[in-house]
């Protein structure tokens, strides 16, 4: 833990970036499939570029989805409905290659065994009301807000790709003020930068980041580029699974490598990385640490993860090993006791691939709720 002053800074993208549209298009696929079939195993993988979205992956089902539909529908509500951005729900081609998944990797999830091997991490902190590090959170809520503005015709000239980046300054691991905030938006060409600056800067950081703390020193750079025309499936090439540090920590805390989206609850980089976030979370809510990162970890085909551990940094008010044997006292970890107890055989993982997994308030975000609190304390009173 830095005790110093630092700074710390945590990215996120908008829906329309090309690696997220691809996030949304194999969890909408996930989602269809769960809806027909709860019990459906889906990997599904999605590559999207100018003009076309391949969708591949391992799927086992008994339902039948319309992959091609689903597909753009969800490009349709990101928001590519001008064909002039190189990027068209209606126009775009649209190939599928799906195979079944491999048997041998369903020997070992229909005895109740975790679909692959891994580790996974949850963290949480005290750092704001979502229990989030502060750069990652407004990062996303910036994200997020310019979705509202474009949507909502605050900011018509406005297109869906986009990113944000938030620098937080630190001292004695407390955040103090906002140092620098990057807003690359994307735009018709028509709009000037001084246009969009002002604009960002009003309708988008005032609303979302708190006036306590920015200053007359904070530093906003929007569209540093001059402009941002070009964006999305057109400019970029996006991909499944690649913006992995978005969708967790922003860069706190450590990550064990998997991947969320597209893939159903059996495959423990979703189920137990949504599970760590819930014990990290209800340990910090029960005020038995400041900070805290649990990592779960697991071999494929084995029913019970191979390790638990905790590092609290220091702030925990019982011993990691203390903190090891509360977590499995009072937390499913098995497969099928995550997936059963957090209700993760549901249509619920488009939303997820937006904006960020954790630290949102969502009736379906089952792994954000704090009703763990009460045991957590009984038992931590036991084990001092």
């Amino acid at each position: 833990m830095n005790r110093g002053k630092h700074l710390f800074t945590s990215e996120s993208v908008c829906i329309g970036h090309p690696d997220k549209v691809a996030d949304q298009i194999s969890d909408a696929i996930l989602d269809a499939m769960i809806q027909g079939d709860p019990m459906s195993r889906v990997a599904c993988e999605t590559l999207v570029t100018t003009g076309l979205v391949v969708v591949a992956g391992e799927i086992t089902t008994k339902t039948y989805v319309d992959i091609p539909r689903v597909v753009r529908q969800t490009i349709k509500e990101i928001g590519y409905t001008d064909p002039s951005v190189g990027f068209h729900w209606e126009t775009c081609a649209v190939i599928t290659t799906i195979d079944k998944q491999s048997p041998d990797i369903a020997l070992g999830v229909d005895k109740g065994g975790a679909g692959d091997q891994g580790l996974m991490f949850g963290y949480a902190c005290r750092e704001t009301e979502e229990f989030m590090p502060m750069p990652i959170a407004l990062a996303n809520q910036l994200a997020q807000r310019l979705a509202v503005v474009r949507e909502k015709g605050i900011l018509p000239y406005l297109r869906p790709d986009g990113k944000t980046q938030v620098t937080v300054e630190y001292e004695n691991a407390k955040p103090t003020r906002v140092h620098t905030i990057v807003v690359s938006a994307q735009h018709l060409a028509a709009v000037t930068q001084a246009r969009i600056r002002r604009d960002v800067i009003r309708h988008v950081v005032k609303p979302v980041v708190p006036a306590r703390l920015l200053d007359a020193d904070t530093i906003y750079h929007v569209n540093p580029t001059g402009k941002f025309v070009i964006g999305g499936p057109q400019a970029d090439c996006g991909m499944t699974g690649r913006k992995l540090i978005v969708d967790t920590y922003g860069g706190k805390g450590s990550h064990g490598g998997g991947s969320f989206s597209g893939k159903d609850p059996s495959k423990v980089d979703r189920s137990a990385s949504y599970m760590a976030r819930y014990i990290a979370k209800n340990i910090v809510a029960a005020g038995l640490a400041d900070e805290i990162e649990v990592q779960l970890a697991y071999a494929i085909g084995v029913v019970d993860p191979v390790s638990v551990m905790v590092d609290t940094f220091g702030t925990g008010k019982l011993s990691d090993a203390a903190f090891e044997t509360l977590i499995r006292k009072n937390f499913p970890l098995t497969p099928r006791g995550m997936i059963q107890y957090l209700k993760l055989r549901r249509p619920i993982y488009k939303e997820t691939a937006r904006h960020g997994h954790f630290g949102r308030r969502h009736p379906d975000f089952t792994w954000e709720e704090t009703n763990k609190v009460a045991v957590l304390r009984k038992t931590a009173a036991k084990l001092a």
